[in-house]
Formats: C-alpha cells, sequence, structure tokens
C-alpha cells in the first residue's frame, strides 16, 4: 500500500437535508448559506488549506447547484467585469479555482461508509481525508493540517474527536481511547456509534473530520449494515483499529479544542452564522453593536411582559 502523503479530499454530499425542509426541497443543504458563501466553501477551502487540491464530491439527485458553484459563471463574470465590481468578480473566481473538484454520484443513499465506499475508485491506493460538510472549522483553528501530519507519522487512520458533554455523547460516535506521548493525539482502541450515557467508553466524540488508510475500502465491502440499516462508517473504524499497521490498521485520534460550527441543526446553523458574521472584519463591528442592541431589548421585553 502506498504511504505517500494524502493529496485528495472527499466530501461526502448526498444527504436529502430533511431537517431544513422546505428551504431544502430544491436547494442543497450545502448550499445553505453562512453569512455570503455556501456552507460546502468553507469545507473545500479547508481541505485546500491543509494541502489537499484533488477534491471528491459524492453527490445524489438535486445536487447540481453544488457543480454550479464551483463552475464558471462567464455571463456573471462579464456582468461583474462590465459593472467595474472587481472585488465581487474575485469572489465568484474564487470559487472556480479554489481546487481540481471532481464529483461522482452515490446512489442509493446507504450512510457514510458506503458514501466512502463509492470514492474507491477515484481515491486509489493512497490515505485519503474525508471532510463532513455540517461541521465547519474554523479557519483559524488547525485541526486537519495537524490530522494529516499525525497519520504521516503514525500511519493508520486518523479521526478528530472532541469532548462533550456526557448527557450529548448519544449524538455521536465515541471513541475509547488511550493517552499517548503527544497530549493532543489518542490511541483509539475502539468506536461505537451514537451511544447511551451510561454505555459510552469516554465523552470523547468523533467529528465530521478523517485521515483515513485506504485499507478501509476493503473493510467496508465486508462491512454489514449496522445502526439504522446503513453501512456505518464508524463500524469499519471499529476494525481497523483491531487490525495490525502492517496491513493498514491502527486509528489514531486528534483532540481537536478549537471553534466548530454544526450547521447540521437549525439552531446551531443560526448560530453558526452569528458567529462567523460577528468575527468578519467588514460586518462585525456593526453586526455585534446591533445583536447587544437586539438582546438587550428582548431582555427588556421579557421583562415587561
Amino acid at each position: 500500500m502506498s504511504n505517500g502523503r494524502p493529496t485528495k479530499a472527499v466530501i461526502p454530499a448526498a444527504g436529502l437535508g430533511t431537517r431544513f425542509l422546505p428551504a431544502t426541497k430544491a436547494t442543497p443543504k450545502e448550499m445553505l448559506p453562512v453569512v455570503d458563501k455556501p456552507a460546502i466553501q468553507y469545507v473545500v477551502e479547508e481541505a485546500v488549506q491543509a494541502g489537499l487540491t484533488d477534491v471528491l464530491m459524492v453527490t445524489g439527485r438535486n445536487k447540481g447547484s453544488l457543480e454550479d458553484h464551483f463552475d464558471r459563471n462567464v455571463e456573471l463574470e462579464l456582468a461583474l467585469e462590465k459593472k467595474g465590481d472587481p472585488d465581487r468578480l474575485a469572489s465568484v473566481r474564487a470559487a472556480t479555482d479554489l481546487a481540481d473538484i471532481h464529483y461522482v454520484r452515490q446512489g442509493d443513499p446507504r450512510g457514510l461508509g458506503h458514501a466512502v465506499l463509492v470514492a474507491a475508485q477515484h481515491v486509489g491506493d493512497e490515505p485519503f481525508a474525508v471532510l463532513l460538510g455540517d461541521d465547519l472549522i474554523d479557519e483559524r483553528d488547525v485541526l486537519l493540517a495537524r490530522m494529516l501530519q499525525v497519520q504521516d507519522q503514525r500511519g493508520g487512520s486518523v479521526v478528530a474527536l472532541m469532548e462533550v458533554p456526557q448527557h450529548q455523547i448519544h449524538l455521536y460516535g465515541c471513541a475509547a481511547a488511550a493517552s499517548t506521548d503527544e497530549p493532543d493525539v489518542m490511541a483509539v482502541s475502539g468506536l461505537v456509534e451514537k451511544p447511551s450515557a451510561d454505555e459510552a467508553p469516554s465523552n470523547l466524540a468523533v467529528i465530521g473530520r478523517y485521515v483515513l488508510s485506504p485499507a478501509v475500502f476493503d473493510v467496508l465491502r465486508e462491512t454489514a449494515p449496522g445502526r439504522g440499516g446503513e453501512i456505518q462508517l464508524t463500524d469499519a473504524l471499529q476494525t481497523l483499529a483491531a487490525m495490525s499497521p502492517e496491513n493498514g490498521g491502527g486509528v489514531s485520534g486528534v483532540v481537536f479544542r478549537g471553534r466548530r460550527y454544526d450547521t447540521g441543526d437549525r439552531a446551531d446553523y443560526l448560530k453558526a452564522v452569528v458567529r462567523i458574521a460577528s468575527d468578519r472584519d467588514d460586518l462585525g463591528p456593526d453586526f455585534v453593536q446591533w445583536l447587544g442592541e437586539f438582546v438587550a431589548e428582548q431582555q427588556g421585553n421579557q421583562g415587561t411582559s
């Protein structure tokens, strides 16, 4: 198996986005705006910043706007040039020039593990990253680049871990893990998909970033449907954790303590928009001032009701 440094990223984007209906009836959830960019663009930018310039999106039906967003729009570019609007022209071209982006359809949506398996032909025999679009990692906080470094040093696969309150662990995959000689790196011995709080082996949740050994593909081909009748990537990682490094096995975890925005939930999506807008130099000062006034007004209204 090749042990070269990864160059490819896989972004599963075939979900139906039912939690955001009716907004996602005709618009992919990945294209919902986070301030002035669709959520999926933040994810691609993160991959590129980590040195991954070959991006495969695993899509499904009604996802054509994803391809359109990262493609040229000659008419729009000409209109902006004619208008003399170089800033917006640059922002439009930025999405097109980000990376070498490819697309493949998942067909039957049979879970995250199946979506990763669909990428096998494109990825080939080399480690690769998987980025889930529901998790946005603040560009000021390093995660994926650190995971790639750990994979290069230790081999096998690497998952991103985040400490969560015990009562929330049932919302995530959960890792059984032991400390290593690096404070942010854990040796993962097992994973459980969405365990109850009293059955969880830790409070370390698996969040949506992975660097995977190509051995995962053979494991996924043999992985039976699990929770929800879907092929779970967590189950494949459990198998990889028990395999020898010589066969591409072993799983490490990088504990992330930075800023993460969850755009898969309506309330958390709104919080992500507010947080990112507040940190923008061009929007933040005025927006934060208005937000403070709005919150004070709301609290005042509650006090008089």
